[in-house]
């Protein structure tokens, strides 16, 4: 196997992002399903490579009555849907996690499926392993100009592959524009923030999501109080619905935390931050989480590729080729799983 890498290093979305498995933020069913399957080989790779790593879990922060119900309906529906879930009072919920604010904090749904790991770590460490570990040739600064199965011709020279597979993310000018025209992706942009290291031995403990991501996430589709939890934060709130934003935590290795985010949808994503959304981003996030070191280190924008319906998108141009993309923010989270059903199943369209 022989995968063609446009850049010097992989520095799309998956590197712009918090790290994090989140197999809570897939919907009741197939999606849930399949993240669980892709967390079960990502353990294992992270085991094998030595990829450091952080199988914590995670709480949805509720600080106001209208999220503590929406964390409890979900609690309460989890373990019929097939999720480990349980709802936390304040007391236990500022037990796991001296980030969470005492004065704020009224509970917190607990999930045990969660992992955080540094995207930049991997997306080095990740390509190394492969090519050691399952024979994996990687060609980078080398991008594909066009396909017409079984030649793949790039600007170092002409592949050929019985099975190619397209991954270009949110890229939709090169390779068959006229079948992404006609897909209904599009792209989305997020702001996103980092922290310098926090004080040795200072352990954030699980990731961490504040109350506004109960409205994000599909999974809490089935709560029958989000409704409401949804018209409160566009009443008082709006500029967080206009800019799409919810926050969460992660931490790495080297201690330092990870912040957002924001989303806004559009085609092409314009390359300038906007002050305006880290301020609140930070604002709902000084609610809800007290560090030790709260100054930015680090600011930068993503870029992923998203269908309004459907989880992600599989097309097949042409026989002997597909393309994958449109995972939006659960690129990471269903990664695995994703690629065991693409090679597992055999060509599918679904766009």
């Amino acid at each position: 196997m022989t995968v063609l890498e446009r850049r010097p290093a992989a520095l799309g979305a998956s590197i712009a992002n918090f790290g994090l498995l989140w197999p809570i933020g897939q919907p009741p069913g197939r999606m849930h399903r399949l993240a669980l399957e892709s967390r079960a080989l990502w353990v294992e790779v992270l085991r094998e490579s030595g990829i450091s790593n952080r199988q914590t879990g995670s709480l949805h922060v509720a600080t106001r009555e209208d999220e503590e119900q929406v964390g409890r309906e979900f609690a309460a529906l989890a373990p019929d849907l097939g999720y480990s879930c349980s709802w936390l009072d304040r007391a236990t919920a500022l037990e796991c996690s001296p980030a969470l604010r005492s004065d704020a904090v009224v509970g917190a749904l607990w999930s045990d499926a969660e992992i955080m790991v540094d995207p930049r770590e991997v997306l080095r460490r990740l390509p190394e392993f492969l090519a050691r570990r399952c024979n994996i040739a990687f060609e980078w600064n080398c991008p594909v100009l066009s396909i017409e199965h079984p030649c793949i011709r790039t600007t170092r020279g002409t592949w050929q592959a019985e099975q190619i597979i397209v991954c270009n993310g949110s890229d939709f000018d090169l390779l068959y524009p006229e079948r992404f025209a006609q897909s209904g992706l599009v792209c989305c942009k997020l702001q996103m923030l980092r922290t310098p290291p926090q004080p040795p031995g200072w352990n954030l403990g699980p990731a961490l999501a504040g109350g506004l991501t109960f409205r994000f996430y599909s999974s809490f589709g089935v709560c029958p109080s989000l409704p409401a939890l949804r018209s409160r934060i566009a009443a008082e709130t709006p500029e967080y619905d206009r800019f799409g934003i919810h926050t969460m935590v992660s931490q790495n290795s080297a201690g330092e935390l990870t912040l957002g985010d924001s989303h806004e949808y559009g085609s092409p994503a314009v390359p300038f931050n906007s002050e305006e959304i880290d301020a609140l981003i930070l604002r709902h996030l000084r609610s809800f989480v007290r560090i030790p070191d709260f100054s930015v280190a680090q600011r930068w924008y993503g870029v992923y590729a998203k269908h309004p319906q459907q989880p992600y998108v599989r097309l097949q141009p042409e026989p002997g080729v597909e393309v994958i993309t449109g995972l939006s923010g659960a690129g990471m989270t269903l990664s695995f799983g994703v690629a065991q059903e693409t090679f597992t199943s055999g060509p599918k369209e679904s766009s």
